[in-house]
């Protein structure tokens, strides 16, 4: 099915077509790219014009640019507008007027994207849903994910992210939202904002793009819920608030943390929810919560909901388990890997520790012979002034008292190594390289490890470095 044709595309961006073509998806990538694709010449690290010809050679029906690129034959199939990103945004807001369902926006400094996946599970069993890919979630990923939208599409899922004051005004306002979420308010980006209740006011702007009688939930446990609450009022026709605080809407009674599985207990109102998540975490029970919240909202089956939640498990680097085999000779000589190294701050770090505490390490099987609870934290990024005190504090968390063995990474993450007893101090490198060449000789049989960090701090490099210790998947790849 065409998602676009020349001449819808033109009339969105006011750009001129040089020859007749259709599109059935859009991209920004030529690695990712798949045939029959508008390729969007975006400006960004490297210039998208470079790479018309590449696209257009692997089956993209048209290309998105400002200028003609060079090494094209005559008659390509292009859509010239003055400014590539500008069009990609109208592209986004004329696919948004053509939707006739229901969109959720989504936004927080801690489980945006999860929530986003959440979302996605359990509203793809009700009706056709459109979400965002990764966390396309900035000035050039929403009007993407808005531009891929198909026109039948009854339910989408919009993540809106910021770095700097501005950013999530502008977006939401594109993305016009019937329901906006904001997750919850933590110290992340502390360099871009003088305190945490300028973050706040940042992330309450999301309810600024509402569409008349739209819905604004947001977090009530937090300390900046009132500066949120007044911005949902001012903007929504109805404000929600969830969280386990007195009056909470949605309102969380009970977390009980397994090893795999979270068990919540809550109540909607004056109906009491019981709801099972697939993957072990606090957070996960909130972000849950938010999410049959807007079941809810959205008039839609919340028995089938919580039944979806049961199954879900988070995107790769988000905490997602998996169990590396070190030896194929020996039965149970293998750890459990918890990746989640995609992003980091304080609250995230918090709960990431929570569920590496509340994991169960098994008994004589390698060379230690007690299984243990190991981390390996990266650096947290953009905490401003105050980053060497919030590294430091993870050492206090309870969390920590049950874990037995912290490696550290990062200059910022030195902060922690310092204050953590001398028992518990793994080893402290500069850069993720170091630990990644060493990683299969920091763990044994029977560990659970987690691997979180700042996306910046590239821990990623040491999850991977774990699993090609995985004997299971070598052997599988023959």
């Amino acid at each position: 099915m065409n998602l676009w044709t020349a001449t819808e595309a033109a009339a969105a961006t006011g750009g001129r077509i040089t020859r007749d073509w259709a599109a059935t998806g859009v991209s920004i990538d030529t690695r990712t790219l798949q045939p029959g694709d508008l390729f969007v010449a975006l400006s960004a690290a490297r210039d998208g014009h470079d790479f018309v010809a590449q696209a257009l050679a692997r089956g993209a029906a048209a290309a998105l640019v400002s200028r003609m690129p060079e090494g094209l034959p005559e008659g390509a199939p292009l859509l010239v507008v003055e400014d590539v990103q500008a069009a990609l945004e109208a592209l986004g807001r004329a696919a948004r007027a053509r939707m006739g369902g229901r969109v959720i926006a989504v936004t927080g400094s801690v489980g945006k994207t999860s929530t986003k996946e959440m979302l996605r599970a359990v509203l793809s069993r009700q009706g056709r849903t459109h979400a965002a890919e990764a966390s396309y979630n900035n000035h050039w990923g929403v009007p993407l994910t808005l531009a891929r939208m198909p026109a039948d599409t009854q339910f989408a899922v919009i993540e809106i992210g910021m770095n700097h004051p501005g950013e999530i005004a502008p977006l939401a306002r594109m993305a016009r939202p019937h329901v906006a979420l904001i997750t919850t308010v933590a110290a992340a980006h502390l360099e871009a904002f003088e305190n945490l209740e300028g973050i706040a006011r940042e992330k309450a702007a999301i309810y600024e793009g509402l569409e008349p009688g739209g819905v604004a939930l947001f977090n009530t446990d937090i300390s900046t819920a009132p500066i949120l609450r007044a911005a949902a009022t001012g903007h929504a026709a109805r404000a929600l608030g969830f969280g386990t605080a007195r009056g909470a809407h949605h309102r969380l009674l009970s977390v009980d943390l397994h090893d795999g599985a979270t068990v919540a207990q809550a109540r909607a109102w004056r109906t009491p929810l019981l709801y099972k998540i697939g993957v072990t975490g606090r957070h996960f029970a909130m972000n849950g919560l938010a999410v049959l919240a807007i079941v809810r909202v959205l008039g839609l089956d919340r028995a089938v909901a919580i039944a979806d939640l049961a199954a879900w498990a988070p995107p790769e680097g988000r905490g997602t388990r998996e169990r590396l085999v070190l030896d194929l000779a020996a039965d149970g000589m293998s750890i459990e890997l918890i990746d989640d190294a995609f992003n980091a701050n304080p609250e995230s770090m918090a709960a990431a520790l929570e569920v590496l505490a509340a994991s169960a390490p098994r008994n004589d099987l390698g060379r230690v012979a007690r299984g243990r609870r190991i981390a390996i934290l990266g650096d947290m990024l953009e905490l401003g002034p105050s980053e060497a005190a919030l590294h430091a504090a993870l050492a206090a968390l309870p969390a920590m008292q049950t874990i037995d063995e912290v490696h550290c990474v990062g200059p910022k993450m030195r902060a922690l190594w310092q204050a953590l007893p001398e028992r518990k101090r793994g080893r402290h490198a500069a850069t993720a390289e170091e630990i990644a060449a060493r990683a299969h000789r920091l763990i044994d049989a029977g560990d659970v490890v987690l691997v979180k960090g700042s996306k910046g701090s590239r821990v990623s490099l040491i999850a991977a470095a774990l699993r090609r210790a995985d004997r299971g998947t070598q052997e599988d790849r023959g």
